[in-house]
């Protein structure tokens, strides 16, 4: 096989070696049923009790705060689903214009049940203006639901500032933390969160397993309901391997923070600042707003970003147009158009975002390899009209 370039970990992340070789027990050796009476299968309770420690450890939340799920998706759901059974005579929600799929679907689902949902519109930066969401907020409003940080651009958003606004008139606040969890600081004992997303294979777990923190007091009504397992919030065996797996993966993350926000920010800044160089009529989505430290969506005019992903395969190397989830369309990126970002530009797309496990080696072979590709497509594209729109003081190599 030859070398992969991997710069999509917003869409997954490899698992790190020390997640895997935490839930290798378990699929042999350690393969009870933590619900069963006897020793065998009793005893792997002990091993729940400390991922969900070192899930909390890594949000600043309390043990008995955490629900294990199986992915991102599902923690979104229940949150939704849960917040307005507990306020049943609220019909009215708030979330915004860039959530993920797992948000928006269930949103328009709901319009067709008789709620009324109001939409966040976002600025040219991609951000959010909190005096939109007091505007918004009415007696009637059961929920709003933020993400801390966008998928596609890496955009942070003021959910602490805005869980304390929300809870002031006396609703809920949910915040799909999935992108945000592991790569910036987060302390919920410090926020009015009521409940908060998470998904295992953002932050190097494997995938198929998240979790769903839910403040202690807060309202809350269960999504899958059978067993008692999850003290009642969340029927079904639970996934021990995996949620082993996804422990570890927190306590990882806590410990990798300041590199995430140091050498990983600095991989990022160099790969996003070359390319800008080298490149002509190219743009950072969002770069005039808080980022996640691993996130860069540049758009180069004037072709379209599946041709240079495409191009870019041919090179191993691994990026995305958006997100993992709406990359079959052909329409432009629903968070691109929020941010009124022009179509000869938002077709054009690509995000990178980086890991602890990429290399200086790797960004420079994206800063050397991608401006012919650019310079190829655009000389094919019917709407470049010649144009100079290659720079001569593109980065120099890193001398390795």
């Amino acid at each position: 096989m030859e070398k992969v370039y991997y710069f999509d970990n917003n869409a997954t992340s490899r698992v790190a070696p020390e997640v895997a070789k935490e839930m290798e027990p378990f699929f042999n050796e350690l393969y009870g049923n933590p619900s069963s009476m006897h020793f065998f299968g009793g005893g792997n309770q002990k091993y729940l009790d400390l991922a969900r420690g070192r899930v909390a450890g890594l949000l600043g939340a309390e043990p008995g705060e955490i629900i294990f799920t199986s992915c991102g998706t599902e923690s979104d759901s229940t949150a939704l689903w849960s917040a307005l059974r507990a306020w049943p005579e609220k019909k009215h929600i708030i979330t915004t214009k860039v959530e993920h799929p797992a948000v928006l679907n269930v949103a328009k689902l709901l319009e067709t049940q008789g709620y009324r949902v109001t939409y966040l519109p976002v600025d040219g930066s991609g951000q959010i203006n909190l005096e939109d969401l007091k505007v918004a907020l009415t007696p009637e409003t059961a929920l709003v639901s933020i993400m801390w940080a966008n998928n596609e651009t890496g955009v942070v958003y003021p959910v602490e500032e805005a869980a304390r606004i929300t809870h002031a008139k006396g609703a809920m606040f949910h915040t799909d933390a999935v992108q945000a969890v592991g790569k910036i600081p987060i302390n919920l004992k410090e926020t009015k969160i009521d409940m908060l997303s998470l998904s295992g294979h953002k932050l190097h777990a494997p995938k198929g397993i998240g979790a769903l923190y839910v403040r202690k007091g807060a309202r809350f009504s269960p999504f899958l309901i059978g067993g008692h397992q999850e003290r009642g919030r969340r029927a079904g065996t639970e996934n021990v391997p995996y949620i082993a797996g996804l422990g570890k993966a927190a306590e990882l993350a806590a410990a990798n923070i300041e590199k995430e926000n140091t050498g990983v920010k600095g991989l990022r800044d160099r790969l996003e600042s070359c390319l800008l160089s080298a490149i002509k009529n190219s743009r950072v989505n969002g770069g005039g707003a808080p980022r996640l430290p691993n996130t860069t969506n540049i758009s180069f005019e004037y072709i379209e970003g599946e041709s240079i992903l495409l191009m870019m395969s041919e090179k191993g190397i691994c990026a995305s147009s958006g997100s993992a989830c709406t990359s079959g369309s052909l329409e432009p990126s629903h968070v691109l158009m929020s941010m009124a970002v022009p179509q000869t530009y938002a077709h054009g797309s690509v995000r990178f975002s980086l890991s602890v496990y990429n290399t200086l080696e790797e960004v420079d072979y994206i800063v050397r390899e991608l401006p012919p590709i650019i310079e190829r497509l655009r000389a094919i594209s019917p709407f470049a009209d010649g144009r100079p729109l290659f720079g001569m003081d593109a980065c120099e190599p890193h001398k390795h």
